[in-house]
């Protein structure tokens, strides 16, 4: 896990990792707790967090694919289309960015 600390492509995938969890902690967790025993305070703390991570996440893809000179319509859409779509994170990181 180390060796990914030390290229954007490494970095981008620990973010993707990261906003992954974030998600499904926000979801399976915190937002059961808000409705089901009325307690919004994981919820006060995950979605900033959660927020923060699809940020960083969007613009490192672009700061990565920009440097990689990624073709547009074959790599950086996806991957940004990714974090769009419930755990795709997980998927792209595991179809692109693992072979990259």
């Amino acid at each position: 896990m180390i060796h990914l600390l030390k290229t954007k492509i490494g970095r981008l995938r620990i973010l993707a990792i990261l906003e992954g969890i974030s998600l499904l902690t926000l979801v399976f967790i915190a937002v059961p707790m808000k409705y089901w025993l009325g307690n919004p305070a994981l919820v006060k703390m995950m979605g900033p967090i959660h927020g923060t991570l699809f940020l960083l996440f969007l613009f490192n893809t672009l700061s990565v694919g920009v440097e990689q000179h990624w073709k547009f319509k074959e790599t950086t859409w996806k991957v940004i289309l990714a974090c769009f779509i419930p755990f795709g994170t997980f998927y792209i990181d595991s179809k692109i960015l693992s072979k990259l």
